[in-house]
């Protein structure tokens, strides 16, 4: 089985718990700005991959392509070469934050648990309509 989804919006990394006492005791909470953008990830998961969850213990496979914003001030020669890619992203958030994001908030969702990701590949483009397209797979890429 293979399912394809896309995240509307511009890629976003998973934030740094914060740790805060209270009454002697430590908790930790998430970022609102990851725990939002996790929520999004899940209800366009639910939304567009309708019976998309796959069996507890399967090896999966996952494509993550983030598509950032061109900045308004770019020349129109820029422009070109990072649409057709020559010209690739090198700003934050990284390819590995932008992963985690992903991969934990589909928890319980489209999977078991992220640990079942056997084999992940992550790309950075610029586009016109910034977005974060997914393909998770049980099948060996080709």
């Amino acid at each position: 089985m293979t399912v394809r989804f896309t995240v509307p919006g511009e890629p976003t990394g998973k934030g740094r718990p914060r740790f805060s006492t209270r009454g002697g005791n430590i908790t930790t909470s998430t970022p609102e700005k990851t725990a939002i953008y996790e929520n999004l990830v899940k209800l366009e998961f639910q939304r567009q991959c309708v019976g998309g969850r796959f069996p507890d213990g399967s090896q999966l496979y996952v494509d993550i392509t983030a598509y950032y914003t061109i900045p308004k001030s770019t020349s129109k020669k820029k422009r070109a070469a990072m649409v057709a890619g020559v010209i690739r992203p090198t700003k934050k958030p990284d390819c590995d934050n932008v992963v985690k994001a992903i991969l934990d908030s589909l928890n319980k969702v489209a999977y078991h648990d992220d640990s079942q990701v056997v084999d992940a590949a992550v790309h950075k483009y610029y586009g016109e309509r910034p977005m974060v397209a997914v393909v998770i797979s049980d099948q060996i890429p080709a």
